[in-house]
C-alpha cells in the first residue's frame, strides 16, 4: 500500500478555470508542491488536519486527522451525491501538485471513478507520475508555466513537452497564466510546444489575478495575445478565474 496523501481540504464549488469552467465539482486539494510560482494563491503546506465542508457548498468546515483514508473519502462523496444527486459533474484533484502522490492516486482513482469522473489539475512537470494514473483520469488540465508570470523557474519547456506527450490519448487541455509582462515569444513558444504534440489541444489564456483581486492584464493586451496564439492554434480561449469573480472557494 502506498503512502497516503495528505489532503488540505475537500469542498464543493464551481470550476473556475479551463475546459470544465462553470461545472460544479467536488474539489480535493492535495498538499505539497514541487514548484513555487509567484502568483500562487494556495496554501499547500502539509498539515495534520484535513478541512471538509460540513455541507457541500456551505463554506463551513470541520476537521479530521490526516492522512484521510480512501474509505472515508468514498463515503463522503457518496453522501454528497445523495444530498445533491445531479449537481456535481466530477471530482477535481488539485493542489499543490497532486502527481507528487501518483502511487497512492493510482490506487485511489479506480474506486473514486466509480462515484464521479476524475479531473486532474497539474503543473505539468511530472510525466513519469502522469503515466501511472493516466488510464484512470477523465480530464487533464495542464499548466504551462511562463517565466513572465510564474517566475518559479525559466527552464520548464522541455519537461512540459514531455508531459503533454504523456497525456496523449487523454482529454487534455493546457492553461497559461498571462500578465502585462507576458511576451509574444512566450506565446509563440507555447504554441510551438502544443503544435509539436497535437495542435487540436485547447489552450486557455488565464489573466493573472493580482493579490487584491484585480486582473493583472488589460483587455487590449489579452486580445493581442489571443490573436497571436489563434494564428498558430485552432482552439484558443480567454478564461478569467470565474470562482474568484463569484467570490467562491
Amino acid at each position: 500500500m502506498s503512502e497516503q496523501p495528505y489532503i488540505g481540504e475537500i469542498f464543493s464549488s464551481i470550476q473556475g478555470e479551463g475546459m470544465l469552467a462553470g461545472r460544479r465539482q467536488v474539489f480535493a486539494r492535495l498538499m505539497e508542491c514541487n514548484l513555487d510560482c509567484r502568483y500562487c494563491d494556495t496554501d499547500f503546506v502539509k498539515s495534520e488536519v484535513c478541512r471538509i465542508e460540513t455541507k457541500p457548498g456551505s463554506g463551513k468546515f470541520s476537521t479530521v486527522p490526516q492522512p484521510l483514508k480512501l474509505p472515508k473519502l468514498s463515503a463522503l462523496l457518496n453522501d454528497w451525491l445523495l444530498q445533491l444527486p445531479t449537481a456535481h459533474h466530477s471530482i477535481s484533484f488539485t493542489g499543490g501538485e497532486p502527481l507528487l502522490h501518483a502511487d497512492a492516486l493510482a490506487e485511489w482513482f479506480p474506486e473514486i471513478r466509480k462515484i464521479l469522473p476524475i479531473h486532474l489539475e497539474t503543473n505539468g512537470t511530472l510525466p513519469a507520475a502522469m503515466q501511472k494514473v493516466k488510464r484512470h483520469v477523465d480530464y487533464v488540465s495542464m499548466d504551462i508555466k511562463l517565466p513572465s508570470t510564474a517566475a518559479c523557474t525559466k527552464h520548464l519547456w522541455d519537461i512540459h513537452e514531455l508531459f503533454l506527450r504523456e497525456c496523449q490519448g487523454a482529454n487534455v487541455s493546457v492553461k497559461i497564466v498571462v500578465g502585462e509582462g507576458t511576451t509574444d515569444s512566450e506565446i509563440l513558444k507555447v504554441c510551438e510546444l502544443i503544435s509539436s504534440v497535437d495542435s487540436a489541444v485547447a489552450l486557455f489564456l488565464q489573466p493573472l489575478t493580482l493579490p487584491d483581486g484585480r486582473v493583472g492584464i488589460s483587455a487590449a493586451s489579452i486580445f493581442q495575445l489571443q490573436e497571436l496564439a489563434s494564428s498558430r492554434l485552432s482552439d484558443v480561449r480567454v478564461m478569467p478565474q470565474m470562482h474568484r469573480l463569484l467570490g467562491a472557494l
